[in-house]
């Protein structure tokens, strides 16, 4: 579905990304792991072309998208849910969810859709009425995946979706993601909780200081003895 081939992104003098490629199979989940810094959110932004990359290309549904503007690579399925959430805090949840389908052309199927997320997302709809700014981190991080799936995604990109959420939030969230790919949405994901990520991918790719330095299915990493010691606390 998405293909990433040999991309190189600089911030000013700093050389962030250094040549990966990654491949992400329509309806999979894949996972994307490693420390802070190793420029797992440089290269979903990199996707979502609010970063343009030197050298590389990424093709998207055998289409070469990579200076592609973001509006219509939103408009083409691929949606990126950020890290930190960034739910516009003073409007309600409902306004949220509404904003997510703002390019969207079929308004008809937008009220269908809303009721559609709030069965997904029973919380929500308790919360229709309620500023976004008040609720909690995980109630947030729900209506921010929810408000990505308004603008009906082929391909979701999720920043760090479990990032400062207590275990239980954490628990729910990936319940979500599972149901979200099983409904036919294919999902990379970057997390840094790498146990719990491994263990719902089909494939994985580990990330260090800008390069790929490992990949395989999920379960052969969560097996593999320098991921355990390097990321899972073993």
């Amino acid at each position: 579905m998405i293909k990433i081939n040999d991309i190189h992104v600089y911030y000013g003098g700093i050389h962030a990304i250094k040549g990966i490629t990654i491949e992400v199979e329509k309806g999979s989940v894949v996972s994307l792991i490693g420390a802070n810094g190793a420029g797992k959110s440089t290269t979903l932004r990199a996707i979502m072309s609010l970063e343009k990359p030197k050298e590389g290309t990424i093709t998207y549904k055998d289409k070469d998208i990579t200076y592609e503007k973001t509006r219509d690579l939103v408009k083409n399925g691929l949606v990126l849910v950020p890290e930190g959430r960034h739910v516009f805090t003073n409007l309600t949840v409902e306004e949220n969810l509404i904003l997510g389908a703002y390019l969207r052309k079929d308004n008809d199927k937008v009220k269908e859709d809303i009721k559609w997320v709030y069965e997904l997302f029973p919380r929500l709809l308790e919360r229709k009425e309620q500023l976004a700014g008040t609720m909690s981190g995980g109630e947030q991080q729900m209506l921010a995946v929810a408000r990505a799936l308004m603008s009906k995604p082929e391909l979701l990109l999720m920043d760090e979706p479990s990032l400062g959420l207590a275990p239980l939030i954490v628990k729910d969230i990936f319940e979500i993601i599972k149901k979200i790919n099983s409904l036919g949405v294919t999902i990379l994901l970057i997390e840094q909780n790498a146990k719990v990520a491994l263990e719902i991918s089909d494939y994985a790719y580990v990330m260090e200081t800008g390069k790929i330095v490992l990949e395989g299915k999920g379960k052969d990493l969560l097996n593999d003895e320098n991921v355990k010691k390097a990321y899972l606390g073993a």
